[in-house]
């Protein structure tokens, strides 16, 4: 018995491309779930209470005013505008926070291709205020497809990984 050799052989090659419906948005691989997005919002907590130990704190102590973190006291309000400002400013300029980008995801816009002010401000404005007063509605995005919190389902955005959208892009 003759063994039959081949000299030429070709494999069939498979290219994966996920499915992008209009109406998922992402395939679901590509939306960050909920212990990513609060090891990120932990260290954006790191970096909000040092930018306030630094600029706020100083001003403060050396004036001898109340440092009460109500939010009504002056010292609180100020603590809150200083919270609230880093996540509007490094949203809206680099689509991601600090904490995001040490852990490589960010947040887009499922509408537009950029995100806009009026997004940005209630999404990380008004939302994130209410959203950390009262802490359990962080838990939605635990349980949505998407993986979406209260903001993200509110202005239609979600929150992605960085990786996934490079392949995308490498892609086309």
């Amino acid at each position: 018995m003759e063994q039959e050799t081949l000299q030429h052989t070709e494999r069939p090659v498979f290219k994966y491309e996920p499915p992008n419906d209009e109406k998922n948005g992402f395939p679901s691989q590509y939306y960050a779930g909920f212990w990513i997005r609060f090891m990120a919002y932990m260290i954006d907590l790191l970096v909000t209470t040092a930018i306030s130990g630094i600029l706020i704190s100083p001003v403060f102590r050396l004036a001898d005013w109340n440092m009460d973190g109500s939010f009504f006291a002056i010292y609180g309000a100020l603590l809150t505008l200083v919270f609230l400002a880093y996540f509007i400013v490094m949203t809206k300029f680099w689509g991601q926070t600090l904490g995001k980008m040490i852990f490589g995801i960010r947040v887009v816009s499922l509408k537009t291709e950029k995100l806009t002010w009026g997004t940005v401000l209630f999404r990380e404005g008004a939302l994130r205020f209410v959203t950390s007063v009262v802490w359990i509605l962080y838990l939605v995005c635990a349980f949505t497809p998407k993986k979406q919190g209260i903001a993200d389902l509110l202005e239609s955005t979600a929150v992605v990984h960085e990786g996934y959208l490079a392949l995308d892009k490498d892609r086309k």
